[in-house]
């Protein structure tokens, strides 16, 4: 290549790297030395590096409750806004920010209830895209990019008692896998789908240890984790400190689809902390999932602690060596009388190692906070949030998530296209049992009530 051409490809990448992910894409098509340039790892760092993809905070705020009559209400709405920056640099202790507003999510005979029963619903993140598994009768899988609308819609799973399901991100093979764990005291197969244009299916896997869920899940540089109850009978020990423990890190590898296990003393939350998995919990944790597990609103619950104290003690364990199961161990007390850790849950860190909490709801015409904790310097700090509108009838629930960007690893256009699957459920061979749907026409499935499941 000549000097001059060069320069010229320079600066088209510069140039490119400045325009939304979707923009690019189409470009792709222009010629083969077009797509080979921008699929070239020199133009997905340039990209990340530019302002318009640095880390984002992103909120999907759910118009629909868990009452009967909001059966059919599917609306989620979509915003963002740029993290911040070692916030402890700015002068004041408060700051108040815009959301901007991304898309509103509610597709034509489609539901995807959100449920604030922890057995009815789940929610995953993972490399820019967004995983929606509704309650067994109704709710279809869904993956989902808040920045352009794209979704892809999976086939139906359905779940006996608990609908917890998992996404997670290969970046070798470049892959988004959905995972599902089965119920572990009733019928059914775990299963797993790879994201595929035209051909996605449910596929059975094996885990070698009977679990419960007990958190939702991270995941990190194609692992994911999430926390499980030991089911198996036998004592584990925590040989860290010989402990005896039931709860245990379930770790999958998305790409070859094995299972480890990393034990720990007691129940947690996960996070991604500068790149490491990371344990974080308050000192008076309790197991919501164990605690609520005949309650219909994790919400409710958490509401009725009024009678929290100022004082929090916040405890921070960082893997350090995965294969020898070695953690760094920190913890922070402060006193904060603006800040209620029960109204607030864990949204994750940032790339500097400040851990951010977000507000729980948001209520029209009630102010809305997410709080920047500082470990390094003991620092807390909080941003009220603006621009989510005054037009919700009720108070919305909000799933936050931290350093959210525009992925170049993977061509929306290409993966994303609407297009619904099947939506009968697999056989044992992996085949289809109905292909009803296959011309487009997705069916609505009958309605009925859950309040009295369990």
């Amino acid at each position: 290549m000549s000097s001059s051409s060069a320069l010229s490809s320079n600066l088209i990448l510069q140039i490119l790297s400045r325009l939304p992910l979707k923009s690019v894409a189409r470009f792709r098509c222009v010629s083969k030395h077009w797509a080979s340039m921008l699929g070239s790892p020199s133009f997905k760092k340039l990209f990340l590096t530019n302002s318009l993809s640095k880390p984002r905070l992103l909120f999907a705020v759910a118009e629909n409750g868990n009452d009967e009559d909001d059966m059919g209400i599917n609306v989620w709405r979509f915003f963002s806004l740029p993290q911040f920056q070692n916030s402890y640099e700015k002068s004041s202790s408060d700051t108040v920010a815009a959301a901007e507003y991304h898309v509103k999510f509610s597709p034509d005979n489609l539901t995807i209830n959100h449920y604030t029963n922890l057995k009815y619903f789940s929610c995953g993140y993972a490399s820019g895209l967004i995983y929606f598994h509704g309650c067994r009768y109704q709710g279809r899988p869904v993956i989902y990019n808040p920045n352009t609308g794209g979704h892809t819609i999976l086939p139906q799973r359905y779940s006996y008692r608990k609908a917890y399901s998992f996404f997670g991100f290969d970046p070798v093979g470049k892959k988004y896998k959905a995972l599902f764990m089965a119920y572990p005291c009733g019928p059914g197969h775990h299963r797993i789908l790879t994201l595929r244009d035209g051909d996605m299916r449910w596929r059975k896997i094996k885990c070698p240890l009977r679990h419960d869920i007990k958190s939702d899940g991270v995941c990190i540089d194609g692992v994911l984790y999430y926390v499980g109850g030991d089911l198996s009978g036998y004592s584990h020990v925590n040989k860290s400190h010989n402990v005896p423990t039931d709860y245990v890190i379930v770790c999958l590898d998305v790409r070859s689809e094995r299972f480890t296990f990393i034990y720990v003393e007691r129940i947690c939350r996960l996070i991604n902390y500068k790149g490491k998995l990371a344990v974080i919990y308050w000192e008076d944790d309790v197991d919501i999932h164990e605690l609520l597990h005949f309650e219909d609103d994790v919400y409710t619950y958490y509401e009725g602690k009024v009678d929290v104290g100022l004082t929090n003690e916040l405890h921070l364990w960082v893997l350090e060596d995965v294969e020898k199961h070695e953690w760094s161990k920190h913890a922070y007390t402060w006193t904060d009388d603006k800040f209620f850790r029960h109204q607030v849950s864990f949204a994750g860190s940032t790339a500097s190692g400040e851990i951010i909490f977000s507000m729980r709801k948001y209520t029209c015409g009630q102010p809305f906070y997410v709080f920047y904790f500082n470990p390094e310097r003991n620092t807390l700090r909080r941003v009220e949030i603006q621009g989510f509108g005054e037009g919700f009838k009720k108070p919305c629930s909000v799933r936050t998530f931290v350093n959210h960007v525009e992925d170049p690893n993977v061509n929306d256009l290409e993966l994303l296209k609407s297009f619904p699957a099947p939506f009968g459920d697999t056989d044992s061979s992996g085949t289809d049992t109905d292909n009803s749907d296959r011309e487009g026409i997705i069916k609505r499935p009958r309605r009925r009530s859950i309040k009295k499941k369990v």
